[in-house]
């Protein structure tokens, strides 16, 4: 039991679906898990059900009403861009002391199991001089790297790999989201992984059959 931080390589690698995967996973078993989005770029208040803190809520069971995001996702930002920029173009800024307070309320709620999803990948500016990482490692939470199997992914996630262990962040797993199209099967991927990641647990998504890895994954975070 406890929360976990969600982080992934990159934007668009399978970090919010992954946790609705989970999310929907628990509630399946009798359980009521929790998931935060503190920060939020490329919102469209006319389309938030299609949202990332939108596709939490429906995880949850949860109507999506601007009460909800609030209590989701405080720091939303219209343009899809990273957080320092799209906060910039509002005129806004992320105020990391805020956002460190509110995640760690966030996460000591109570024993249930609860996610907090980063914005894009681990070294994400957040503001002009901290990143997604320095939030992993304020929060005081594990996280989950979320990655790929398309070419190039291994360079991309023991390169995450690396600026997690050098400030000492925890890692309790390695999520390979099976890439559509990849030119390089996910059972390659997982073996040269296995080679260089250091003993971080790895759990492989295939898209034909995700449910196994879905298991092992909530597994590895109770």
């Amino acid at each position: 039991m406890g929360a976990n931080f969600i982080t992934g390589t990159g934007t668009d690698i399978g970090k919010t679906w992954l946790a609705c995967a989970l999310l929907r996973h628990w509630r399946a078993q009798g359980l009521s898990p929790a998931a935060f989005k503190p920060v939020l770029s490329g919102f469209d208040p006319a389309n938030s059900e299609t949202s990332d803190a939108g596709a939490l809520l429906a995880a949850l069971g949860r109507e999506v009403s601007a009460t909800e995001l609030d209590a989701v996702a405080p720091w939303r930002f219209a343009a899809p861009l990273s957080p320092d920029m799209s906060a910039a173009r509002e005129g806004r800024r992320i105020d990391f002391d805020e956002l460190i307070a509110f995640t760690r309320r966030s996460a000591s709620a109570d024993s249930r199991q609860i996610l907090v999803e980063g914005v894009g990948g681990v070294m994400v500016p957040l503001d002009d001089s901290h990143t997604v990482r320095d939030w992993i490692v304020a929060s005081g939470l594990p996280c989950v790297l979320v990655t790929g199997s398309y070419l190039g992914s291994l360079s991309h996630t023991l390169t995450a790999l690396e600026a997690l262990a050098r400030v000492g962040a925890g890692v309790t797993a390695i999520a390979i989201n099976e890439t559509a199209g990849s030119t390089v099967a996910l059972a390659a991927t997982l073996q040269s992984l296995a080679r260089h990641a250091g003993g971080v647990p790895l759990v492989a998504i295939e898209r034909s059959s995700p449910q196994a890895g879905i298991d092992r994954l909530a597994g590895l975070l109770c």
